[in-house]
Order: structure tokens, then C-alpha cells, then sequence
């Protein structure tokens, strides 16, 4: 599954590639956005080898990653990321998205999470969208909702599954 230019009213979700990383090491710069992943922000540098271990794909023939950064177009900047790991056994299709601080509030996550989950429906290979939540992470708790997620049972590492299927 090759990842492609997905627009929504606002965004460009532009598929990742290393040149991203100089920009992006400033956008995901704040502390404050792993709070409930764990980990510290990157140098452009660690980015950088980061963005293409990414870009060359996972080394499992039966997963795919697909990842975006976020263009705002109104202030032809990057503001994040989203992405998805496709898995062939199951058909499932795990997303993640995180916005910089400075553009948060502004429905930018919801728009670009929407906008993914719409274009993984498009795909006949995958059956389910889902993603894990932090259970006190209300901002991704109110993304998923917008992307049409549910909370399910399930959970790992602490965190709730949210999940909806692609074809009803």
C-alpha cells in the first residue's frame, strides 16, 4: 500500500520522507507531547534517522507503514504528523497523529485523523481503523470519535483500543 497525497479543507497530508525531519524536529519539540507516549523530543539529526528508517518500510513483508506530515496550508507550514501501520493478517490498520503545540485546538488532529480514516476505508484490504488511547488522554479520546473510532475492551500497555470497522 503506497501512501499518496491526502487533502482535506485545511491540510495536506504530505507522505513523509527525510526532508521533513528539519522542520518536524521543531514542530515536535515540546515536552508537553509525551506526556502520555513516553520518550523525548528528537534532534533533527535523530529525526532525520528516524524518518528513514520509516520511508524504507518495515522489515515484516506483512506490515506496511504509512506515514504523513501535516502542510496547514493557510500557513504553508507542518504541524504534525499521522500514520498508519497496515497489517495483511487481519486487515487492520493502527493510526497514530500528533499536532505541535503551537496549532493545537484548532481541530487539526480531528481533520487529519478523518481524513486518513477515510482513505484507509477506500482500501479493500482493510477491514478495521483502530487506535490506542491513553484512558486520561481526552484530546486523542476526542480524535478518535471524530475519525469515527469507538472504545473497545481491548487494551495494551495501559491503553484503550478504539476501533471501527471499514465496511459495515
Amino acid at each position: 500500500m503506497d501512501t499518496e497525497l491526502i487533502s482535506t479543507a485545511r491540510l495536506d497530508l504530505v507522505p513523509l520522507s527525510a526532508a521533513h525531519a528539519e522542520e518536524m524536529a521543531t514542530v515536535l519539540s515540546s515536552p508537553a507531547l509525551h506526556t502520555f507516549t513516553g520518550g523525548e523530543p528528537l534532534s533533527p539529526d535523530a529525526l532525520r534517522t528516524r524518518y528513514e528508517r520509516l520511508v524504507a518500510g518495515s522489515s515484516v513483508p506483512s506490515v506496511t507503514w504509512c506515514n504523513w506530515v501535516l502542510r496547514l496550508r493557510s500557513e504553508s507550514c507542518l504541524v504534525g504528523t499521522v500514520q498508519a501501520t497496515v497489517t495483511e493478517a487481519g486487515s487492520v490498520a493502527d493510526i497514530a497523529w500528533v499536532v505541535g503545540v503551537p496549532w493545537q485546538e484548532r481541530g487539526l488532529a480531528s481533520e487529519a485523523a478523518r481524513g486518513l480514516a477515510s482513505w484507509l476505508a477506500r482500501k479493500p484490504s482493510v477491514h478495521t481503523i483502530a487506535a490506542y488511547i491513553h484512558p486520561r488522554h481526552g484530546a486523542s479520546a476526542a480524535v478518535a470519535t471524530a475519525a469515527g473510532l469507538t472504545p473497545s475492551e481491548q487494551s495494551q500497555d495501559d491503553e484503550i483500543r478504539w476501533q471501527r470497522p471499514t465496511h459495515p
